[in-house]
C-alpha cells in the first residue's frame, strides 16, 4: 500500500537528504567528527586517519603530512596573462 506524504513530511525527507548528501562530500575529523574551517591545518596520519588542529594535540606521534584547507572557490580563479606580442606591451614605469 502506498502511503501519500503529506507536505510537512515531504519537506522534512527533502531536507534530510539535501543535509546527508551536501556532508558526505566533506572531509571531517576522525577525532571529534566536526569539518575544519578554512584556513585551520589539518594533520593525515597512518592508516588514513586525519585529525583536526584541536584533536591534534592528543596525539604523540608525528603526522605523515599538515596541509592548510581551502575553501570552495581555491582552483576555481583566473588569472589573467598578457598574451600580446613583446612589441606591443606598454612600458610601466
Amino acid at each position: 500500500m502506498l502511503r501519500s506524504l503529506q507536505s510537512p513530511d515531504l519537506e522534512r525527507q527533502l531536507l534530510r537528504r539535501s543535509v546527508l548528501a551536501l556532508s558526505a562530500g566533506r572531509d571531517r575529523c576522525d577525532g571529534c567528527h566536526r569539518t575544519p574551517l578554512t584556513g585551520e591545518r589539518v594533520h593525515h596520519y597512518e592508516g588514513g586517519r586525519q585529525l583536526c588542529e584541536l584533536c591534534r594535540r592528543e596525539r604523540r606521534e608525528q603526522p605523515i603530512r599538515s596541509q592548510v584547507v581551502h575553501g570552495g572557490e581555491h582552483g576555481a580563479t583566473v588569472r589573467i596573462t598578457d598574451q600580446r606580442p613583446e612589441r606591443g606591451r606598454r612600458r610601466v614605469a
